[in-house]
C-alpha cells in the first residue's frame, strides 16, 4: 500500500470517529473543508489565524510543512532582517525546529534551538552553501552544557547588542557561556579593594562628557578622579551606590 493511499484510509477513519459524512457530490471546496476540520490539530496564532481553512499555503501532502512556503511570505520582512539580533533568519531555512504553530493559546510560538541552528549551519556548509554555520566562529571551545556543534556557533553574531561587557571580553562567548544559561554560577567579582575596574567595565557615554566633571565627581567628593578610576566612587554592590553618598538620583 502507497504512503497516499495510507494517508487516506486514515483521514476516512478518523471521518467515520468524528461522524462526518463524506458526499461526494459535495463541491471542492466544502470537501476540502471537512478533511481540514478532520485533521487540523489546533488553531494557528493569531499571525497566522487569516489562513485557517488554506493547508495548502504552508503544508504539501503527505510531505508536511515545505520551508519554501514559509519563506515565500517571510522573505521580504525587512525589519526583522536588519536586526541584528534576528539577521541570521536570511541563512537559515528551517522553520518548523523553532517556529511551533496551531497553538494559538502561545503568544510567540517560537522555542530557540541552538542545536538546531549549529546543525543547519553545518548542513549548509557540507553543501558549500555558505561559509560555515550561522554566525560560525573561527575558534571553537567546548563548554559544559553545550552540544559539540553549539561550539561553533558565533553567539557575537545575534547577541552583540546586548552585550554587557561592551566589547571588553572580546566576542568569544562560549569561553564563559553556554547557550542553555548565560549566568555563570562560578564567578566570583574582585575584591571590593580592587582598583582594575577598567578591565571589565567601562564608563558610560556621560562620563567622556563634561558631566563627569561638573556633576559625577564633585556629587562623589572625588573632583579629581579620573574616568578610569571606578574604585574611587563606586562600589561592588551597585553602579549607583557611591562611597559615602549612597544611591544617587542623577535625573
Amino acid at each position: 500500500m502507497s504512503r497516499a493511499t495510507t494517508l487516506v484510509a486514515v483521514l476516512v477513519t478518523i471521518g467515520v470517529v468524528l461522524g462526518i459524512g463524506f458526499d461526494w457530490s459535495q463541491s471542492d471546496s466544502t470537501t476540502r473543508r471537512l478533511w481540514q476540520q478532520a485533521v487540523v490539530p489546533g488553531a494557528l496564532s493569531q499571525s497566522h489565524a487569516f489562513l485557517s481553512n488554506q493547508c495548502v499555503a504552508c503544508h504539501v501532502t503527505v510531505k508536511g510543512v515545505k520551508p519554501a512556503l514559509c519563506i515565500s511570505c517571510h522573505a521580504a520582512n525587512t525589519a526583522l532582517l536588519q536586526r541584528q539580533p534576528t539577521a541570521f533568519h536570511a541563512n537559515v531555512q528551517v522553520c518548523t525546529g523553532c517556529h511551533v504553530e496551531h497553538q494559538a493559546t502561545v503568544r510567540m510560538p517560537t522555542t530557540m534551538d541552538h542545536s538546531l541552528l549549529a546543525k543547519v549551519g553545518h548542513s549548509q556548509l557540507a553543501a558549500g552553501l555558505t561559509a560555515g554555520p550561522p554566525g560560525a566562529s573561527r575558534l571553537p571551545v567546548e563548554h559544559p552544557g553545550m552540544a559539540a556543534n553549539e561550539s561553533m556557533l558565533d553567539c557575537a553574531s545575534c547577541h552583540a547588542t546586548k552585550d554587557r561587557h561592551q566589547g571588553l571580553l572580546g566576542s568569544n562567548c562560549v569561553q564563559c557561556h553556554s547557550t542553555s544559561q548565560w549566568t555563570i554560577a562560578e564567578f566570583r567579582h574582585p575584591s571590593v579593594s580592587s582598583t582594575e575596574c577598567a578591565q571589565c567595565h567601562q564608563p558610560p557615554p556621560s562620563h567622556n562628557m563634561m558631566h563627569f566633571s561638573m556633576m559625577s565627581a564633585p556629587i562623589a567628593r572625588q573632583p579629581n578622579a579620573n574616568v578610569n578610576q571606578c574604585f574611587l566612587c563606586h562600589q561592588t554592590t551597585s553602579w549607583n551606590d557611591i562611597k559615602g553618598v549612597g544611591r544617587v538620583k542623577h535625573h
